[in-house]
Order: C-alpha cells, then structure tokens, then sequence
C-alpha cells in the first residue's frame, strides 16, 4: 500500500474540472485509490464521491493506492494534482 499526504493550495479547492482530472487519471490504473479528508474517504474513481468531500483551499486530503500498480498511480495522481495546480 502506498499513502501519501497533500495539502490543497488551490484557492478553489478540489473543485469540478480538477475533479474530473483526477478522477480520469486515477481511472486508468487498477489499484483501489481512495481519497480521505476529515475522516471521510471516497474512491478517487468516483466524481461524485471526490465532489461530496467538498475539499477547499488549505485542507489536509490523504491519497492511498493499494493494488498491482499502487506505486505508478499515485506517482501519477500526484503529477496531476500538481499540473492542475491543486497542490505545490
């Protein structure tokens, strides 16, 4: 399982259009990604789990990949936070 942590710089948060980013770039692998903020998690497979969160600007999210391709999906799901801005 690989884990990691992320704070959101982006001043509008994970909102639709990063959203959907990363739920297609999460989509391509077939390890389980999940998303956690606030005690909650969604699969990052899911737009409308990963816009119920309603994560906001500052907010402290954690991605987890678990699976055959664990490692290459969150190396590319935090490529993706990045270029979208989301994080630094």
């Amino acid at each position: 399982m690989e884990k990691r942590e992320f704070t959101i710089t982006s001043e509008t948060g994970i909102h639709a259009r990063p959203a959907t980013i990363l739920v297609q770039a999460a989509s391509k692998f077939s390890s389980d990604i999940t998303l956690s903020y606030e005690g909650k998690s969604v699969n990052l497979k899911s737009i409308m789990g990963v816009m119920s969160l309603g994560v906001g600007q500052n907010a402290k999210v954690t991605i987890t990949a678990n699976g055959d391709d664990e490692k290459e999906a969150l190396d590319t799901v935090a490529e993706t936070m990045k270029k979208e801005g989301l994080t630094d």
